[in-house]
C-alpha cells in the first residue's frame, strides 16, 4: 500500500550462558506465541547452532560457519565464535536484507551463549547499536513499561516497510545455581555485568525451575532469590565453608556491589509451563510496549493492569515454590537456630 506508515515490529533477544536453553526457550516461546495468533520468525545468531529444532526464518550460519572459521583462521571454538560476530557485524547489511522481508512478524533472535559478548566484548552490543541507526530501535525489558500506543491497522502492516523496532533482551540462566551460594553471587555479577555493558534495560530468567533443586536444596525460600532481596545471609553460608572463609572480605564487596546497583532481579521460568511462559511473556511485553497495541484487541482493563504494572508477585512466587521446592522438614525455630 502506498503511503502505508511504517511498521513497529517487536521480538526478544534470547542471551545467557551455553546450556542455559536459549534454544528450547526459542523453541517453547515460538509454539506458544503461535497458539496466540501471533507471526513468529525465529533469527539465529548463533552459527555454533546445528540441527536446530525450530522452523528458522533467517540462519546466520548461511553467512559465516564456525566450523569454517576454525578450519581457515586456526582458531579455537571461543575465538572463532567472536570471530564470526565481528564478521557478521561489519555484514550487517546481509541481516538487514534478510528481515526486511519479515515485516508484520514477532522475532525471536536466538544469540551465541558465549558470556564474553554479553560482558565486555563490543560485537553484539555494537549489532544491536547499529540496527538502531536503522530506526530498529532495541529495548531490552527490565519491568519499565514503555508506554506508546499503536495506531497502525493490521492491513497496514502487511504492506509498511519494517522502519521501528522494539525488542526485549531475555537473559537465561539455570535456576540450579541458586543452590550453591557461591555460585549464586557469580550469577549475580554476571547478569549485572551483561545488563551494564549492553547498555540496555533487561530481563532475568530462572530458566529449568523443574531441576532447581536437582543439585541440592535451597538454603532460602524462592522469594529471596528471585527478589534478590538481603545478601548478608548468603556471606553467613560461605563463612561455613572453609575455602570461601577466607574470601570474605572480597565476598562482601562483591555483594555491597550487586545491592548497590541494586539492578538484578529473576522471573522464574519452566519452559514446559504454559502459566510460566505467560507469565515471562507478560513481562516482555509490558516491557517493549506491545500490550498496548492493538494486534490483539485487548481489553481495556488488561491494558490498565498492565499499565500500572499489577501483579501479585510473592503469591506467584509462592505457588512456583509449592510446586517446584521440597517442603521443609524443619521448623521456622530450628531454621532460625541453624541460622
Amino acid at each position: 500500500m502506498a503511503g502505508a506508515a511504517p511498521t513497529t515490529a517487536f521480538g526478544q533477544a534470547v542471551i545467557g550462558p551455553p546450556g542455559s536453553g536459549k534454544t528450547t526457550y526459542c523453541l517453547g516461546m515460538s509454539e506458544f506465541l503461535r497458539a496466540l495468533g501471533r507471526r513468529v520468525a525465529v533469527v539465529n545468531l548463533d552459527p555454533a547452532n546445528e540441527g536446530l529444532p525450530y522452523e528458522c526464518a533467517v540462519d546466520v550460519g548461511e553467512l559465516v560457519g564456525l566450523g569454517d572459521v576454525m578450519d581457515a583462521l586456526q582458531l579455537g571454538p571461543n575465538g572463532g565464535l567472536l570471530y564470526c560476530m565481528e564478521y557478521l557485524e561489519a555484514n550487517l547489511d546481509w541481516l538487514r536484507a534478510k528481515l526486511d522481508p519479515l515485516r508484520g512478524h514477532y522475532f525471536l533472535f536466538d544469540c551465541p551463549g558465549q558470556v564474553e559478548l554479553c560482558t565486555h566484548h563490543g560485537a553484539l552490543r555494537s549489532i544491536f547499536s547499529q540496527m538502531a541507526q536503522w530506526d530498529l530501535r532495541v529495548r531490552l525489558g527490565m519491568g519499565r513499561p514503555i508506554l506508546q500506543m499503536e495506531e497502525l491497522r493490521e492491513e497496514n502492516r502487511c504492506h509498511a516497510p519494517m522502519s521501528h523496532s522494539e525488542l526485549t533482551a531475555v537473559h537465561l540462566v539455570d535456576s540450579h545455581y541458586c543452590a550453591d551460594p557461591a555460585k549464586f553471587i557469580s550469577v549475580l555479577c554476571t547478569s549485572l555485568a551483561t545488563m551494564l555493558h549492553v547498555e540496555l534495560p533487561h530481563v532475568n530468567l530462572l530458566s529449568k525451575m523443574d531441576l532447581i533443586e536437582h543439585y541440592g536444596k535451597l538454603a532460602f525460600n524462592l522469594d529471596y532469590y528471585t527478589e534478590v532481596l538481603d545478601l548478608s545471609y548468603l556471606l553467613d553460608h560461605l563463612a561455613s565453608d572453609p575455602f570461601f572463609r577466607h574470601y570474605r572480605q572480597l565476598n562482601e564487596k562483591l555483594v555491597q556491589l550487586i545491592e548497590d546497583y541494586s539492578l538484578v532481579s529473576f522471573i522464574p521460568l519452566n519452559i514446559q509451563d504454559k502459566e510460566s511462559i505467560q507469565r515471562v511473556l507478560k513481562a516482555v511485553d509490558k516491557a517493549n510496549g506491545y500490550c498496548f497495541g492493538v494486534q490483539e484487541q485487548r481489553s481495556l482493563e488488561a491494558v490498565m493492569s498492565a499499565a500500572v504494572g499489577a501483579d501479585f508477585h510473592f503469591s506467584s512466587t509462592l505457588g512456583l515454590q509449592e510446586k517446584y521446592l521440597a517442603p521443609s522438614e524443619q521448623s521456622v525455630e530450628q531454621e532460625a537456630m541453624q541460622l
